[in-house]
Protein backbone atom coordinates (compact mmCIF):
# COMPACT_ATOMS: atom_id res chain seq x y z
CA UNK A 1 0.00 0.00 0.00
CA UNK A 2 1.36 3.27 -1.00
CA UNK A 3 0.33 5.27 2.16
CA UNK A 4 1.54 8.61 1.61
CA UNK A 5 -0.22 8.37 -1.15
CA UNK A 6 -3.28 7.31 0.33
CA UNK A 7 -2.54 9.93 3.11
CA UNK A 8 -1.93 12.82 0.84
CA UNK A 9 -5.24 11.99 -1.09
CA UNK A 10 -7.08 11.88 2.02
CA UNK A 11 -5.54 15.18 3.58
CA UNK A 12 -6.57 16.98 0.25
CA UNK A 13 -9.67 15.36 -0.19
CA UNK A 14 -12.20 18.15 0.15
CA UNK A 15 -9.78 19.98 -2.55
CA UNK A 16 -9.69 17.42 -4.87
CA UNK A 17 -13.44 16.91 -4.62
CA UNK A 18 -14.27 20.61 -5.20
CA UNK A 19 -11.01 20.30 -8.13
CA UNK A 20 -12.69 17.40 -9.70
CA UNK A 21 -16.12 18.24 -9.93
CA UNK A 22 -15.70 21.69 -11.45
CA UNK A 23 -13.27 20.15 -13.73
CA UNK A 24 -16.21 18.13 -15.12
CA UNK A 25 -18.24 21.03 -15.13
CA UNK A 26 -16.46 23.66 -17.32
CA UNK A 27 -13.77 20.97 -19.32
CA UNK A 28 -15.72 21.16 -22.80
CA UNK A 29 -16.52 16.61 -23.20
CA UNK A 30 -15.46 16.32 -26.87
CA UNK A 31 -17.21 13.31 -29.00
CA UNK A 32 -15.52 10.20 -29.98
CA UNK A 33 -14.40 10.90 -33.69
CA UNK A 34 -16.35 9.30 -36.45
CA UNK A 35 -15.35 7.22 -39.69
CA UNK A 36 -14.26 4.00 -40.37
CA UNK A 37 -12.40 2.40 -37.44
CA UNK A 38 -10.37 0.29 -39.59
CA UNK A 39 -8.00 0.95 -43.43
CA UNK A 40 -5.11 0.34 -45.11
CA UNK A 41 -2.01 2.06 -45.88
CA UNK A 42 -0.62 0.42 -49.43
CA UNK A 43 -1.92 -1.96 -51.59
CA UNK A 44 -2.70 -5.42 -51.68
CA UNK A 45 -3.37 -7.66 -48.45
CA UNK A 46 -1.73 -6.14 -45.52
CA UNK A 47 1.86 -7.32 -44.76
CA UNK A 48 0.99 -5.85 -41.16
CA UNK A 49 -2.33 -5.54 -39.39
CA UNK A 50 -1.66 -2.84 -36.03
CA UNK A 51 -5.09 -3.15 -33.36
CA UNK A 52 -5.25 0.02 -30.78
CA UNK A 53 -7.71 -0.63 -28.24
CA UNK A 54 -8.76 1.70 -25.28
CA UNK A 55 -10.15 4.64 -23.76
CA UNK A 56 -10.34 8.24 -25.40
CA UNK A 57 -7.34 8.10 -27.48
CA UNK A 58 -8.22 4.82 -29.28
CA UNK A 59 -11.99 6.35 -29.72
CA UNK A 60 -10.01 9.31 -31.34
CA UNK A 61 -11.46 11.70 -28.96
CA UNK A 62 -9.85 15.22 -30.20
CA UNK A 63 -10.28 14.97 -34.02
CA UNK A 64 -13.13 14.20 -36.12
CA UNK A 65 -12.49 10.81 -38.07
CA UNK A 66 -10.52 8.03 -37.09
CA UNK A 67 -8.22 9.00 -40.03
CA UNK A 68 -6.72 11.21 -37.99
CA UNK A 69 -6.67 9.64 -34.92
CA UNK A 70 -3.56 6.82 -33.28
CA UNK A 71 -4.19 3.93 -35.41
CA UNK A 72 -4.62 5.36 -38.63
CA UNK A 73 -1.23 7.99 -38.30
CA UNK A 74 0.42 5.26 -36.35
CA UNK A 75 -0.05 2.65 -39.57
CA UNK A 76 0.84 5.54 -41.96
CA UNK A 77 3.98 6.04 -40.39
CA UNK A 78 4.86 2.62 -40.22
CA UNK A 79 3.85 2.40 -44.38
CA UNK A 80 6.11 5.01 -45.09
CA UNK A 81 9.06 4.02 -42.81
CA UNK A 82 8.71 0.48 -44.47
CA UNK A 83 6.99 0.56 -47.62
CA UNK A 84 5.01 -2.42 -46.72
CA UNK A 85 0.78 -2.49 -46.58
CA UNK A 86 0.13 -2.14 -42.91
CA UNK A 87 -3.60 -2.45 -42.04
CA UNK A 88 -4.87 -0.89 -38.46
CA UNK A 89 -7.98 -0.91 -36.63
CA UNK A 90 -9.40 1.03 -33.96
CA UNK A 91 -11.51 -0.01 -31.01
CA UNK A 92 -11.72 2.79 -27.90
CA UNK A 93 -14.84 3.89 -25.88
CA UNK A 94 -14.41 7.46 -23.84
CA UNK A 95 -14.26 7.31 -20.03
CA UNK A 96 -14.13 3.65 -19.91
CA UNK A 97 -12.14 1.21 -17.42
CA UNK A 98 -9.74 -1.25 -17.99
CA UNK A 99 -12.35 -3.57 -16.40
CA UNK A 100 -15.91 -2.41 -18.08
CA UNK A 101 -13.32 -2.32 -21.62
CA UNK A 102 -13.08 -6.38 -21.02
CA UNK A 103 -16.78 -6.76 -20.82
CA UNK A 104 -16.77 -4.43 -23.96
CA UNK A 105 -14.55 -6.78 -25.58
CA UNK A 106 -16.08 -10.23 -25.19
CA UNK A 107 -18.84 -9.38 -27.34
CA UNK A 108 -16.74 -7.54 -29.70
CA UNK A 109 -15.42 -9.87 -32.78
CA UNK A 110 -12.55 -8.30 -33.36
CA UNK A 111 -9.75 -9.62 -35.69
CA UNK A 112 -6.88 -10.74 -35.77
CA UNK A 113 -3.37 -8.32 -35.51
CA UNK A 114 0.29 -8.71 -35.63
CA UNK A 115 0.62 -5.96 -32.98
CA UNK A 116 -1.85 -4.86 -30.50
CA UNK A 117 -1.20 -1.40 -28.76
CA UNK A 118 -3.26 -0.46 -25.69
CA UNK A 119 -3.88 2.90 -24.78
CA UNK A 120 -5.52 3.12 -21.10
CA UNK A 121 -5.20 3.97 -17.66
CA UNK A 122 -6.56 7.55 -17.28
CA UNK A 123 -9.65 6.58 -16.95
CA UNK A 124 -8.23 3.61 -13.96
CA UNK A 125 -6.50 6.54 -12.28
CA UNK A 126 -9.27 9.03 -12.12
CA UNK A 127 -11.37 6.23 -10.58
CA UNK A 128 -8.68 5.26 -8.13
CA UNK A 129 -8.79 1.68 -9.92
CA UNK A 130 -6.31 -0.72 -7.31
CA UNK A 131 -3.32 -1.52 -8.30
CA UNK A 132 -3.92 -5.08 -7.67
CA UNK A 133 -7.03 -5.18 -10.23
CA UNK A 134 -5.48 -2.89 -12.38
CA UNK A 135 -3.02 -5.90 -12.74
CA UNK A 136 -5.25 -8.81 -12.58
CA UNK A 137 -7.44 -7.07 -15.97
CA UNK A 138 -4.26 -6.79 -17.72
CA UNK A 139 -3.48 -9.97 -17.19
CA UNK A 140 -7.32 -10.96 -18.02
CA UNK A 141 -6.98 -9.02 -21.21
CA UNK A 142 -4.04 -10.72 -22.36
CA UNK A 143 -5.87 -14.24 -21.77
CA UNK A 144 -8.76 -12.71 -24.32
CA UNK A 145 -6.24 -11.13 -27.12
CA UNK A 146 -3.74 -14.31 -27.41
CA UNK A 147 -5.21 -15.97 -29.56
CA UNK A 148 -5.65 -12.97 -31.80
CA UNK A 149 -1.99 -12.13 -31.90
CA UNK A 150 1.39 -13.88 -30.51
CA UNK A 151 3.16 -10.84 -30.24
CA UNK A 152 3.35 -8.83 -26.90
CA UNK A 153 0.45 -6.81 -25.81
CA UNK A 154 2.03 -3.09 -26.17
CA UNK A 155 1.41 -1.52 -22.93
CA UNK A 156 2.00 2.55 -24.02
CA UNK A 157 2.61 4.11 -20.70
CA UNK A 158 -0.49 5.67 -18.59
CA UNK A 159 -0.02 9.58 -19.81
CA UNK A 160 1.34 12.15 -17.45
CA UNK A 161 -1.76 13.24 -16.11
CA UNK A 162 0.01 16.32 -13.81
CA UNK A 163 0.83 17.91 -17.12
CA UNK A 164 -3.11 18.16 -18.45
CA UNK A 165 -3.94 21.63 -18.16
CA UNK A 166 -7.35 21.28 -17.70
CA UNK A 167 -6.53 20.05 -14.56
CA UNK A 168 -5.66 22.64 -11.31
CA UNK A 169 -3.09 22.13 -9.19
CA UNK A 170 -2.64 20.38 -6.60
CA UNK A 171 -5.16 17.98 -8.42
CA UNK A 172 -3.37 17.39 -11.64
CA UNK A 173 0.12 16.50 -9.38
CA UNK A 174 -2.45 13.76 -7.19
CA UNK A 175 -3.25 12.16 -10.68
CA UNK A 176 -0.05 12.30 -12.05
CA UNK A 177 0.69 10.70 -8.66
CA UNK A 178 -1.33 8.23 -9.07
CA UNK A 179 -0.84 7.61 -12.91
CA UNK A 180 3.02 6.40 -11.79
CA UNK A 181 1.54 3.98 -9.75
CA UNK A 182 -0.57 2.20 -12.56
CA UNK A 183 2.27 2.79 -15.37
CA UNK A 184 4.35 1.47 -12.90
CA UNK A 185 2.22 -1.96 -13.18
CA UNK A 186 2.86 -2.02 -16.89
CA UNK A 187 6.63 -1.75 -16.81
CA UNK A 188 6.82 -4.71 -13.85
CA UNK A 189 4.35 -6.63 -16.30
CA UNK A 190 7.05 -5.87 -19.39
CA UNK A 191 9.70 -6.97 -17.12
CA UNK A 192 8.18 -10.12 -15.32
CA UNK A 193 6.48 -11.15 -18.92
CA UNK A 194 8.43 -10.11 -21.95
CA UNK A 195 6.90 -12.53 -24.17
CA UNK A 196 3.39 -11.16 -22.82
CA UNK A 197 3.34 -7.56 -22.55
CA UNK A 198 5.58 -4.93 -23.57
CA UNK A 199 6.01 -1.21 -22.49
CA UNK A 200 6.32 1.85 -24.72
CA UNK A 201 6.79 5.13 -23.13
CA UNK A 202 4.32 7.75 -23.99
CA UNK A 203 5.52 11.09 -26.00
CA UNK A 204 6.16 13.77 -23.57
CA UNK A 205 3.60 16.43 -24.79
CA UNK A 206 4.56 19.98 -23.95
CA UNK A 207 3.72 21.76 -27.05
CA UNK A 208 -0.59 23.48 -26.26
CA UNK A 209 -0.78 23.19 -30.02
CA UNK A 210 -0.74 19.30 -29.77
CA UNK A 211 -3.65 19.49 -27.26
CA UNK A 212 -7.46 19.68 -28.66
CA UNK A 213 -9.59 21.87 -26.88
CA UNK A 214 -10.14 20.47 -23.81
CA UNK A 215 -6.38 20.55 -22.89
CA UNK A 216 -7.03 16.97 -22.15
CA UNK A 217 -6.82 15.37 -25.49
CA UNK A 218 -4.56 14.81 -28.45
CA UNK A 219 -5.68 17.57 -31.10
CA UNK A 220 -4.87 16.49 -34.89
CA UNK A 221 -1.16 17.79 -34.51
CA UNK A 222 -1.26 15.67 -30.90
CA UNK A 223 -2.16 12.23 -33.05
CA UNK A 224 0.43 12.90 -35.38
CA UNK A 225 3.70 14.10 -32.85
CA UNK A 226 2.44 10.72 -30.61
CA UNK A 227 2.17 8.39 -33.25
CA UNK A 228 5.26 10.16 -35.35
CA UNK A 229 7.84 9.23 -32.08
CA UNK A 230 5.84 5.25 -31.63
CA UNK A 231 6.53 4.65 -35.30
CA UNK A 232 10.31 4.83 -34.75
CA UNK A 233 9.87 1.75 -32.26
CA UNK A 234 10.77 -2.08 -33.44
CA UNK A 235 7.01 -3.65 -34.15
CA UNK A 236 8.60 -6.65 -35.70
CA UNK A 237 8.50 -5.08 -39.50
Amino acid sequence: MHVPFWLTTALLSPILLYQGKRARRVTPRLPEASGETSGQYGEGTPEFRLQVIGESTAAGVGVETHSNGLASQLALRLHERTGKTIGWQTFGVNGIRLGNLLQTLASENLPAADAVLLSMGVNDTTGFTSRAQFRRHLNTLHGAIAPLSRAPITLLSVPPMEKFTALPSPLRHIMGWRARQLDRIYQELAEQAPTDFRYLKYPTVEDPTLLASDGYHPSQRGYQFIAEALSTQDWGL
